[in-house]
C-alpha cells in the first residue's frame, strides 16, 4: 500500500484514534502501521478501502478529500472500534493542513514559512546567527520559562491559551530530540498532532504547519522514502521550536510574523503589463503536481501564475498546455511564458501570486525576448547582489510578506561537467569570474531536466542566458531553470523542452579546466562539525549525541578557525546530551528534554546563519575575476 493513495487524515482525528488506544494497543502501533503498508487498497469515490486480511476491510471516507473526523474511518473486525486498525490507518496516511472552519472553529490563519529578518553577513555572527529564543534574550529552558503575560484583550502580545498552545508544541517537538527518528514513532507523532491541531485553532498557523511538515518529515523517514534529507527534518524542527519559543517573547509585529497567516492576502494592483519568462514543472513529494509560470512587469517585478493539484508528474506534464487561469487570456503556460499579458483589475499575494479573481481581465499582448527591455534589465544585476536578495527571500528568518524570489539571472560559460561525492553537474563562469554550479532541478525522467543539462554539459564554451534557483550552499550553486536557446534564437524550459545534439555547437570545442571541488570563501570552514552534530541527534535521539565522547579536539579546530562561538554552542550540546542527574538515592533522574532542545535550537540556528554568510559571500567576484 502506498500512503500517497490514502486520503489525507484531520491531525485531531488521528491523535483522538492513538489517544483512545489502550497502552497495550499504543505498544503495537507501529507494528500495526507497518503491516498495514503491505496490504491492498482500492478506491470507489470518496471512500478508501483497506483489506486487513481475508474477511476484515478497514474503510476511510473522504468527503471532499479529506477524513475530518473519526467515524469516518471504520474497520470490519471484532475489536472495533477500540482495535488498533483504525489508529493504523490514520497513521499511515498523510496529515491534512485543514483550516480551523472545516473543524467548525473560528476563521484562522494558516502557517506560511519564516519570518524573521535574515542575518548580515559576519564572520563568527554570535548575537545574529542564533535564534532570538537563544541568544538575543535570556536564556530559555522552552517557552514555559516566558513571563506570564496577561494579553486576553490585547492582539500585541499572545493570550494564555496561545501560550499554552505553544508550550505543547515546544514539549511535542523536544520530545522528538530526545526520541530521535527512531524512536519517534506513532503515538510521539500523535502528540506533535494533537499540538498542531490546537495551535490552529489558537491561531497560531505557523507553528501548526511547521508540526505537520516535522510529522510528514518523520513519517518518510521511518519508511524509508529516498527523497528523505535528514537536513530537511532539522529545517523543520528548528523552526517548530523556534517558532514556538517566540510567541511567548514576541509582541507586536515580530509577534504578528510568528502566528503567521492562513491565506495570503491577494490586494488591488491596477492594471500591469505582464512580459513572460519561462514555465516550470512543480511536483511534490505529496503526490501534488502542476506548474507555474513566471512573469516580469515593466517595472521588473516578478510574478507567478500556477496550477497545482494531486496528480504528481503526469499531471504537470499535462497542465503545461492548458489554458493560464487569467482573465479572458486563452494562452497556456508554456505559450504565457514567451508571450505577454495586459491584466487589468489585478491582484497580487505578497509573494507575487497573481489572482484570478472575477474581476480580473487579462489579454493577450505581445512578448519580449530576454535580451529586450523590460526583461534584459533582470541579467543586469550583479551576481553577488542578486545572491543577497535570493537569500533574504528563502532564509527561515524572513519576512514572509516581504516579497522577493530565489531567482537569479545570470550570463554564464559553460566549462562544462564536474565530478561531485552525489553525482556530476555542469560547471559555468558568469560575472566576475564566479564559477557555479548548476544542477538538476528535478531528476524525475519524465521530465527533461536530467537529459537537458547532460546535453549543455557536453557544449563547454558556450555561452547562455540562464534562469536558475539558488541553492544555499557554501559555493555558488543554482538548480537550472530555463537558458537562451544555444542558436540564440529563443529560450528553453529545461523542464519541458527537449534540447537535441544537433542544437549545440561543435562538440569538440576545447574544455575548460574545472576545479576539483568548492572553492570560495568558506569552502574549508570547520563549521561543518558543529552541522554535523545537529544532524546526528535527529535520526538517534540526544543518548547517541550524548555517548560520541570528547569533543575537545573539534573545538580546538573550531576556534582556530576564527569561530568561538560555534565551539562553545558545540560543547554546551554535548555535554546537555550526555549529562544525567541522580537524585540522593543514585537514581538516574529523568533527561532534560528542555534544556537539550534549547541547545540543540541555539546550535541549529547558528549554523543555518552562518551557512547563509558563507553562502552570500561566496557570490563576491574573485580576485582574478575583478582584473
Amino acid at each position: 500500500m502506498n500512503a500517497d493513495r490514502l486520503p489525507p487524515v484531520a491531525p485531531d482525528v488521528t491523535a483522538t484514534l492513538v489517544e483512545n488506544l489502550s497502552p497495550r494497543l499504543r505498544k503495537r502501533l507501529d507494528a500495526a502501521v507497518t503491516k498495514l503498508g503491505t496490504r491492498t487498497t482500492r478506491r470507489d469515490g470518496d471512500t478508501v478501502t483497506i483489506e486487513v486480511d481475508d474477511e476484515t476491510e478497514l474503510r476511510l471516507h473522504a468527503p471532499g478529500g479529506v477524513v475530518a473526523s473519526t467515524d469516518a474511518i471504520t474497520c470490519g473486525c471484532l475489536l472495533a472500534p477500540a482495535c488498533v486498525h483504525r489508529a493504523a490507518a490514520a497513521c499511515a496516511a498523510p496529515a491534512a493542513n485543514l483550516a480551523p472552519e472545516l473543524v467548525d472553529q473560528p476563521t484562522a490563519e494558516a502557517p506560511d514559512p519564516a519570518s524573521v529578518t535574515a542575518p548580515a553577513p559576519v564572520t563568527d555572527p554570535a548575537s545574529a546567527s542564533a535564534p532570538a529564543s537563544a541568544t538575543d534574550r535570556a536564556p530559555v529552558t522552552g517557552p514555559a520559562s516566558t513571563p506570564a503575560l496577561d494579553s486576553a484583550s490585547s492582539p500585541e502580545v499572545a493570550s494564555p491559551d496561545q501560550r499554552a498552545a505553544a508550550d505543547a508544541l515546544w514539549s511535542a517537538g523536544a520530545a522528538v530530540l530526545e526520541a530521535g527518528v527512531d524512536g519517534a514513532g506513532a503515538v510521539t507523532q500523535s502528540a506533535l498532532l494533537r499540538a498542531a491541531h490546537t495551535a490552529r485553532l489558537r491561531h497560531l498557523p505557523r507553528a501548526a504547519g511547521a508540526a505537520l511538515s516535522v510529522v510528514t518529515l518523520l513519517r518518510a523517514a521511518r519508511a524509508g522514502d529516498p527523497s528523505y534529507r535528514t537536513a530537511d527534518l532539522v529545517t523543520a524542527l528548528a523552526e517548530l521550536l523556534g517558532t514556538a519559543h517566540r510567541v511567548g517573547t514576541s509582541s507586536g509585529a515580530e509577534l504578528a510574523a510568528v502566528r503567521g497567516r492562513a491565506r495570503r492576502p491577494y490586494s488591488p494592483d491596477g492594471s500591469l503589463r505582464l512580459y513572460g519568462l519561462f514555465t516550470e514543472p512543480v511536483v511534490t513529494d505529496s503526490g501534488h503536481g502542476g506548474v507555474r509560470t513566471w512573469v516580469a512587469g515593466s517595472d521588473g517585478r516578478l510574478f507567478t501564475v500556477g496550477d497545482v493539484a494531486p496528480g504528481g508528474v503526469g499531471r504537470a506534464l499535462g497542465v503545461a498546455d492548458r489554458a493560464v487561469r487569467l482573465g479572458d487570456s486563452a494562452l497556456t503556460h508554456r505559450e504565457l511564458g514567451r508571450a505577454g499579458l495586459a491584466v487589468a483589475g489585478a491582484t497580487v499575494s505578497p509573494d507575487g501570486r497573481l489572482g484570478a479573481g472575477k474581476g480580473v481581465k487579462a489579454v493577450t499582448a505581445r512578448g519580449a525576448a530576454w535580451t529586450e527591455p523590460p526583461l534584459a534589465a533582470l541579467w543586469e544585476t550583479p551576481p553577488s547582489e542578486q545572491a543577497a536578495r535570493a537569500l533574504r527571500s528563502t532564509s527561515r528568518y524572513a519576512d514572509p510578506d516581504g516579497g522577493g524570489s530565489d531567482l537569479l539571472f545570470l550570463d554564464v560559460e559553460l566549462l562544462g561537467a564536474v565530478r561531485e561525492s552525489g553525482g556530476s553537474c555542469l560547471l559555468a563562469r558568469c560575472g566576475g569570474g564566479v564559477l557555479v554550479r548548476l544542477t538538476v532541478a528535478d531528476d524525475d525522467p519524465a521530465l527533461a531536466h536530467r537529459d537537458n543539462v547532460a546535453l549543455l554539459a557536453a557544449a563547454p564554451g558556450t555561452w547562455l542566458r540562464i534562469i536558475g534557483r539558488l541553492v544555499p550552499a557554501t559555493h555558488p550553486r543554482l538548480t537550472l531553470l530555463a537558458c537562451s536557446h544555444p542558436s540564440g534564437e529563443g529560450t528553453i524550459d529545461l523542464g519541458f523542452d527537449r534540447l537535441r545534439r544537433a542544437d549545440l555547437p561543435d562538440p569538440t570545442a576545447p574544455v575548460h579546466p574545472a576545479p576539483p571541488r568548492p572553492g570560495g570563501t568558506g569552502a574549508h570552514s570547520p563549521l561543518y562539525l558543529l552541522e554535523r552534530r545537529v544532524e546526528q541527534t535527529v535520526p538517534a535521539g540526544r543518548a547517541a549525541l550524548g555517548m560520541l565522547g570528547d569533543v575537545t579536539a573539534e573545538t580546538r579546530r573550531i576556534r582556530r578557525a576564527g569561530l568561538p562561538t560555534a565551539a562553545g554552542l558545540l560543547t554546551a550540546l554535548c555535554a546537555s546530551a550526555a549529562r544525567r542527574d541522580r537524585d540522593l538515592f543514585g537514581r538516574l533522574l529523568p533527561a532534560d528534554t528542555d534544556g537539550f532542545a534549547t541547545h540543540w535550537l541555539a546550535a541549529a540556528r547558528y549554523t543555518a546563519a552562518v551557512a547563509e554568510s558563507l553562502c552570500s559571500a561566496a557570490w563576491e567576484p574573485t580576485q582574478e575575476g575583478a582584473r
